[in-house]
């Protein structure tokens, strides 16, 4: 099976720095390793070459973000699977055998490893944790994360299992299902993306699978930094997309209407801690929903079927109400 890693990077010489050492040492036996560079304009790409000359280097002619960097690269490259690292991602002696093995069932569309937190390497990390789902109003959740609570890792999802989205930090995917739904949809930018991606496979009868036989360090960020108004527009906006694309019949509609109202409740509760920039990303992402609304709903008519997504009935009830805060207790 012909393997490529691609690491998508902007200007990030500082994470090259510190990475791509384990991703060349634990990966360059078993595939090829790419930096898609997404138009920078710091040292990455002389850094690169200078340094690890065993890469491959892609160089797109804009920052197109994670979905149009990702599609733009990856219409260079020919393998068998995917391999989709983040650049701030160390990776583990390993790591790959136990992921690639998952691909000899034809049946597997895509698959993560377990992603721990770098600076706390007990505990998973927030952006996929052990494996994604979703609550019937789209709201995400994961296998040791649910909302800003990320468990320790003691061994309760060292297991194998079907779930509903693998994350865009560690994204292994099989080619041929990644073109079959057209790659990542670019109206996304960044934030969500992989969700959609998944569910779009998903919903072509392919199967998405979180392995507890691999894992790797995520240096991201413990939670989602709610003061930046810019991950809030898209958070809050792609959501929305990701219901509107792949949820079916009338039932779309009813929980876009709910989504809009409690984004409300959301806003306003932002206006009330003072942070203005938040709400008003939440207002620009609802407008921005309704300009790209129609290209979304043709979205839905390519889809050959629709996979039935829910886990739960409501994440935020299940957390804030009943004060069940880890998924073993869901």
């Amino acid at each position: 099976m012909n393997i490529a890693v691609v690491i998508l990077n902007w200007n990030g010489v500082s994470l090259l720095k510190r990475f791509l050492p384990s991703v060349v040492t634990y990966s360059s036996s078993q595939s090829t390793v790419y930096v898609a560079d997404n138009n920078s304009t710091d040292a990455s790409v002389s850094y690169i070459k200078k340094h690890f000359p065993s890469i491959k280097i892609i160089q797109n002619n804009i920052n197109g973000g994670y979905a149009k960097g990702y599609n733009d690269a990856l219409k260079h490259i020919e393998a068998d699977i995917y391999v989709l690292l983040n650049s701030d991602v160390e990776v583990t002696e390993n790591w790959l055998t136990p992921m690639i093995d998952l691909f000899n069932d034809p049946k597997v569309g895509a698959a993560q490893p377990k992603i721990k937190d770098l600076n706390k390497k007990s505990h998973f990390e927030y952006a996929g944790a052990a494996g994604g789902f979703l609550d019937s109003m789209g709201y995400p959740y994961c296998r040791g994360r649910i909302f800003n609570i990320c468990e320790e890792d003691t061994g309760q999802y060292d297991n194998t299992i079907e779930v509903q989205w693998a994350s865009g930090a560690c994204l292994f995917v099989r080619t041929k299902d990644f073109w079959e739904v057209n790659g990542f949809d670019e109206r996304y930018f960044a934030h969500q993306e992989e969700i959609d991606l998944c569910w779009c496979i998903k919903n072509n009868g392919q199967k998405v699978i979180a392995s507890g036989m691999s894992e790797v360090y995520h240096l991201g960020g413990a939670t989602l930094d709610t003061a930046n108004a810019k991950k809030t527009f898209y958070n809050f906006r792609n959501t929305l997309y990701n219901i509107v694309k792949n949820i079916t019949g009338i039932k779309a509609l009813f929980i876009i209407i709910a989504r809009l109202y409690l984004d409300g409740i959301a806003g306003l509760k932002f206006l009330l801690e003072g942070k203005y920039k938040n709400t008003f990303a939440i207002i620009k992402a609802h407008f921005s929903f309704y300009y790209h609304l129609p290209g979304l709903v043709r979205s839905r008519r390519t889809l050959k079927s629709r996979y039935p997504y829910a886990a739960i009935t409501s994440i935020v009830w299940s957390f804030y109400i009943k004060k069940k805060k880890t998924y073993t207790n869901l």
